[in-house]
């Protein structure tokens, strides 16, 4: 009953019920503009990087890591990884015009250079990439995509990208949609930024480059011989200096003019390979963290390792090659669905791309389906294009001939007509053992002979099933089954000749 009074006698006004709390399931309530952090209070989200905020600078550090030997070598090895993968467009429930333009869009970039900009992401842990968009072939698609230098952009608390021009240098100035691709690595809600691999490559580097220096210094003191002049006691400075000089113009030509109270002795350096060791270790330390981090293990780049060892090692690059090959397809999808959008409109499906490796195919299989085709198994164009990874198109269907004409049934349309004669009875047998001999000669030449001896000795089928067991029970299941394929299709054909014989004697 609902509670409430007549304020009147006949208006009647219910008591307020308490409002239920609305419930906050779909709402944020971990936000930047709420928490604590120093980054909600500000309008930019600064670069989380351990190493550029020790450092105080922006992603110019990195860069200059690139000129080292060992670490460029790394990046061209994980980068030639991923850009020596096939490609293809994946269709989905796009149309095939979409199809077609995302194929005739890939075909007219510059791929090499774009993929290579596209995966300076994995080094710097983002990369901004500018679409250059204009009509072509009548649709409107990127003519070209840039990648752009990352210290220019920036992100704003909503981790919205945006540039510092000349004319926003503090806040930066909001892009048009669609109009920038980022391609990032492990990038989140906390840090926009992705994460850099090239980070866990900074000090292994300086400390190499610090090493290197001292291992010169002490090759340069310790590699050369030391020159001693003596001197009587109480030669005068002047004299003394005028003798180092001699010393250290000796060092470079091996000549020197000094008095004949005078005298030079050369004394080598003792067995310094300990302390030598010591800084080759140190180096070889940072090379194979470098390896380590750019390319997940270091056995394929040391001289020391095995080829077991390098084999496994190639695994683990393998699997992030995998993971670079990911980002490369959510940065080319992304374009693809910004295609699709101006020219379809939002909601229509857009295709996608895939990077994958061209697998081998397996020997061992085409060599039996060749035997089974041989035998007369007849494979479908779906088996072929799912075990061989063909695409549709690769395969052209032929018809299926027409049917021959049975006993007491009209010739099929367009068939010869046949004329049955007592003198060519083997007309038909001879010609097809013929065939099957030649089609089968790698496997069953040698068979055909005695194959005709047991289908001319058994006309019931299962008793030639049991004979073909019996003497070739030895074979191979294979090669069973292409023999008793053999038999009944020698024994059709004798069966029809026969069949067409009698009806030739009316």
């Amino acid at each position: 009953m609902t509670k409430g009074i007549y304020v009147t006698p006949t208006e009647f006004v219910s008591f307020a019920e308490p409002k239920r709390r609305a419930s906050t399931l779909g709402e944020e309530i971990a936000t930047r503009a709420r928490s604590m952090d120093v980054a909600g209070f500000s309008f930019l989200l600064p670069n989380p990087d351990p190493i550029l905020k020790r450092q105080g600078k922006d992603m110019r550090v990195y860069r200059d890591l690139r000129s080292d030997a060992h670490v460029g070598g790394c990046i061209r090895r994980r980068k030639a990884s991923v850009k020596k993968l096939e490609r293809r467009v994946v269709a989905g429930k796009a149309g095939a015009r979409a199809v077609r333009r995302a194929e005739d869009l890939f075909t007219a970039l510059d791929m090499d250079r774009v993929m290579n900009e596209v995966l300076d992401g994995v080094l710097y842990g983002w990369q901004p990439l500018e679409l250059m968009w204009g009509h072509r072939a009548g649709a409107l698609q990127p003519l070209d995509v840039v990648g752009k230098p990352g210290e220019w952009f920036t992100f704003d608390n909503q981790a919205q990208l945006r540039f510092r021009s000349r004319e926003q240098p503090l806040h930066g100035e909001e892009l048009e949609p669609r109009k920038f691709l980022l391609a990032r690595q492990e990038a989140s809600y906390a840090n926009p930024y992705g994460f850099a691999d090239l980070s866990m490559c900074f000090w292994p580097t300086v400390f190499k480059r610090g090493g290197l220096k001292f291992w010169v210094t002490f090759t340069e003191k310790y590699g050369t011989p030391w020159l001693v002049g003596k001197q009587p006691r109480g030669t005068p400075g002047p004299e003394i200096d005028a003798l180092l000089d001699k010393l250290e113009a000796m060092i470079q030509d091996a000549v020197a003019a000094i008095p004949d109270d005078s005298s030079i002795d050369i004394l080598e350096a003792g067995d310094k390979g300990a302390s030598a060791e010591l800084y080759k270790e140190l180096l070889m330390f940072c090379r194979s963290e470098v390896s380590i981090a750019l390319l997940g293990q270091n056995q394929s780049t040391e001289a020391s390792s095995t080829h077991a060892s390098a084999t496994a090692g190639l695994e683990v690059a393998e699997a992030i090659r995998d993971g670079d090959a990911r980002m490369v397809e959510a940065t080319f999808n992304q374009m693809l669905r910004w295609v699709t959008d101006l020219n379809e409109g939002e909601n229509a499906p857009a295709p996608t791309v895939e990077l994958y490796e061209q697998e081998q195919v397996n020997t061992e299989q085409a060599e039996r389906d060749s035997k089974l085709k041989s035998a007369g198994v007849t494979f479908t164009p779906r088996y072929w294009m799912r075990t061989y990874k063909l695409e549709k198109g690769d395969i052209v269907e032929q018809a299926e001939p027409a049917p021959a004409a049975g006993p007491g049934l009209p010739p099929a349309p367009g068939a010869p007509a046949v004329e049955f004669a007592e003198p060519e009875a083997a007309a038909i047998t001879r010609p097809a053992a013929s065939l099957l001999g030649a089609a089968a000669a790698p496997v069953v030449m040698d068979w055909v002979r005695d194959l005709r001896a047991l289908v001319n000795a058994h006309e019931d089928p299962q008793a030639l099933q049991e004979a073909l067991f019996a003497e070739y029970s030895e074979l191979p299941t294979e090669e069973l089954t292409e023999v008793m394929a053999l038999a009944f299709e020698l024994a059709h054909l004798q069966g029809r000749d026969r069949a067409a014989l009698e009806g030739g004697r009316g």
